[in-house]
């Protein structure tokens, strides 16, 4: 199963929420693999960054997830830090190339965009032309469980348009009655598929076995 996840916006938490399930997928003894195609960070701030979370989750080193070559340590869209940095111009086809999985391939392959679908990821492309290249079994997009998410889910879902998605509310706080009311319109009324939990999100990936 390939996976791509997008988020509503940037800074919403698609890293932990790709980590938690890819961690919790591998303890139901589901072979996984993430990617991030190119990352952007500020250098000056400690922490790890998106690929050093994202191997730890998965066991492998971080150039496994992101190469080297496409860290860009600014915290501005990928293509805007390479420029800043007087780095290389590179494109979409450049990111996908760059792409490779383990041999066999995992059960549950998960592909990490930056910012919202139409954030650039590179010079040529956004994150949901990401969705186009790779055509995804499914689609998980993340978003903030309080207030507007509504309006950011909807205005994302409109361009992910046919392609199967679950949106995951992160950070929802069942005794949080906006948490509740958001989660409730989104799947009620909308007729989306959403999920709040990370285990309700492993249980929709672990299917597909290894």
């Amino acid at each position: 199963m390939l996976v791509v996840c997008l988020g509503t916006a940037t800074e919403v938490g698609k890293t932990w929420v790709g980590a938690a399930v890819l961690s919790g997928l591998r303890a139901r003894g589901v072979s996984v693999a993430a990617r991030k195609p190119v990352q952007s960070f500020e250098d000056d701030e400690p922490g790890p960054t998106d690929a050093d979370v994202l191997a730890a989750a998965t066991g492998v080193h971080r150039h496994d997830v992101c190469p080297g070559h496409r860290s860009y340590g600014v915290a501005m869209a990928p293509p805007m830090a390479a420029a800043v940095l007087e780095r290389e111009a590179f494109t979409l086809a450049d990111l996908v190339a760059e792409l490779e999985w383990p041999s066999p391939p995992p059960a549950v392959r998960w592909v990490e965009t930056v910012g919202g679908p139409r954030a650039p990821i590179s010079f040529d492309a956004d994150s949901l032309d990401v969705c186009d290249v790779l055509d995804p079994d499914l689609v998980v997009l993340v978003g903030d469980a309080g207030l507007g998410t509504i309006n950011a889910v909807r205005l994302c879902a409109t361009v992910i348009g046919d392609r199967p998605f679950v949106v995951h509310l992160n950070r929802y706080d069942d005794g949080d009655e906006l948490h509740v009311l958001n989660r409730a319109w989104l799947s009620d009324r909308d007729g989306y598929d959403v999920t709040v939990t990370v285990d309700a999100l492993v249980e929709r990936l672990s299917g597909a076995r290894p």
